[in-house]
């Protein structure tokens, strides 16, 4: 739900100092790809109406002691997520607060929004730049790290912050935003370059921006000849979805296509609201996708996963990605095994219609980009043959045999 009198500043791109204030001076691992997908109602994990909870208005959750307050940590926790505020942003709206179960030590919005001591453990392996952005960033607000494609970062504001995000580092209140004069030169550096296609715009979130701010985003790309995708990047049509108001629907209208990509990672977070905020932006013919991060604990089983994916295909969003957790610090209890994804899209694979299927994908550290991960069905036999796995771990002759076995 949109925060009463929250302003923008068009210098700043951001929400005005009265939409700030930040910081205060587990669930279970899942019974994994195994778990019986029949646990969840096909096709709509939610009938209409529910997951919504009992709060819908009222300020964003910044500290610990509005988590206090709103009845979702006890005192015993105050001084332990005072603590990680300090380090790294906090922001829980009322609809994402409104979902958290506060006497289920387990529950899996809270994971993902609320603070705990873990993210105060770095393990060797991570990085502030988790997926090397910073090598790919020739002028300030790109990264240009395929040929084809740049991401546009205009904003580093998020209606939420999630525990685990890769670009923790730079993200939250008081992080840079881009001057008018930074993002002329940024869509400057795009005009320049016709090989770029196709321009992600994300951040922080770029539906965070006031409408009118957005529409300028959204018109100048619309004005850049070469370019044939305008792709945004959001959660708020899943965390805060009072935001997606006929204005910010209007503001993405353009003559090049417009994609919106919303991150979703529980089927608990498809609710009635976000449903309608995502319905706004079908109706005005802007194709949804999704991109959903591999949690453990969250989501790190098939029958999650397959509620999720369900749900979103109902609201007519098409799920994209499935994430691998990135090495970001603080985030090792989040990031499960590679193999332990593949289970998971094996188990779904031959038992969800596929278009409920997304790519599972590893962002390379360092910044070499992403790459597919999923598990193979395919083994090279030489000559042109090869053995393929079926639905039932069968494998077959590929092509079948003179005499018509296929088996191998």
């Amino acid at each position: 739900m949109r925060r009463a009198g929250a302003a923008y500043s068009i210098k700043s791109l951001e929400p005005s100092p009265s939409g700030r204030g930040q910081g205060e001076g587990a669930r279970g691992i899942s019974d994994g790809a195994g778990k019986a997908l029949a646990e969840y109602p096909h096709p709509d994990p939610l009938p209409e109406g529910e997951g919504e909870g009992v709060r819908g208005g009222g300020p964003t959750l910044r500290t610990a002691g509005d988590l206090l307050a709103a009845g979702l940590i006890d005192e015993s926790r105050r001084a332990e997520i005072d603590a990680v505020a300090r380090e790294f942003a906090l922001a829980v709206t009322p609809d994402m607060a409104a979902l958290i179960d506060p006497g289920d030590p387990a529950d899996p919005i809270a994971a993902q929004f609320v603070p705990r001591d873990a993210e105060l453990t770095v393990a060797p392996e991570e990085r502030a730049d988790p997926i090397g952005d910073a090598a790919h960033s020739p002028v300030k607000g790109i990264v240009h790290r395929y040929p084809d494609r740049v991401l546009l970062k205009p904003i580093h504001v998020c209606p939420v912050y999630c525990r685990f995000c890769f670009r923790r580092e730079m993200v939250g209140p008081g992080g840079e935003a881009l001057t008018p004069a930074e993002l002329a030169a940024a869509l400057e550096y795009i005009r320049a370059r016709p090989e770029i296609w196709e321009v992600i715009v994300t951040g922080g979130d770029p539906l965070m921006l006031a409408p009118r701010r957005l529409a300028e985003i959204v018109g100048a790309l619309d004005g850049i000849a070469g370019l044939g995708v305008i792709r945004l990047h959001t959660r708020v049509p899943i965390a805060d979805p009072g935001r997606v108001t006929d204005a910010l629907v209007a503001a993405l209208k353009a003559e090049k296509a417009v994609f919106v990509v919303v991150h979703a990672n529980h089927p608990r977070e498809l609710t009635a609201a976000s449903r309608a905020a995502c319905r706004r932006l079908v109706a005005a013919g802007i194709p949804l996708l999704s991109q959903t991060v591999l949690l453990k604990g969250v989501n790190d089983d098939a029958a999650t996963l397959t509620a999720l994916m369900r749900g979103l295909v109902a609201m007519r969003v098409k799920p994209y990605y499935l994430h691998h957790g990135d090495l970001a610090r603080g985030t090792a209890h989040f990031r499960t095994t590679i193999e332990a994804g593949q289970a998971i899209q094996r188990a779904m694979r031959f038992r969800v219609s596929g278009l409920c299927q997304p790519s599972y994908v590893l962002d390379l550290p360092g910044g070499a980009g992403k790459v597919p991960v999923g598990p193979s069905y395919l083994e090279a036999l030489g000559e042109g043959r090869f053995a393929v796995e079926d639905r039932d771990g069968r494998r077959h002759a590929y092509p079948p045999t003179e005499d018509g076995e296929s088996k191998n």
